[in-house]
């Protein structure tokens, strides 16, 4: 059986191993929309900086922010590069440019 690189892919595992999370952290984070996390993580980093992230392009940067979401999801909920690249509409080619730029897979092994 043929399971592929991307099936050992896990945030969530990854996470959980180092114990930065917990399951119980992982269903308070489940009950949360997407909008409510990441404006709750903005307003938690703030904070440190005493509220102001000036000089730190948010709007301009949330396209990329997104987008690495997004291959980091693909590739961890499928077996391979190919199926991620399906699922994002997009090339394979494209995908490991992407991944390469960015180091996306880095937070997955």
């Amino acid at each position: 059986m043929n399971i592929g690189k991307n099936h050992y892919y896990s945030i969530s595992k990854k996470l959980l191993k180092e114990k930065v999370t917990n399951e119980q952290f992982e269903s308070i984070l489940n009950s949360l929309t997407l909008e409510q996390i990441i404006a709750l993580k903005l307003e938690l980093s703030s904070r440190i900086v005493k509220g102001k992230l000036f000089g730190f392009p948010i709007f301009k940067t949330i396209d990329y922010i997104i987008k690495d979401s997004l291959v980091k999801f693909s590739l961890s909920a499928t077996k391979s590069q190919k199926e991620a690249a399906a699922m994002l509409g997009i090339t394979v080619k494209d995908l490991r440019l992407f991944c390469k730029k960015y180091n996306s897979e880095q937070d997955l092994e």
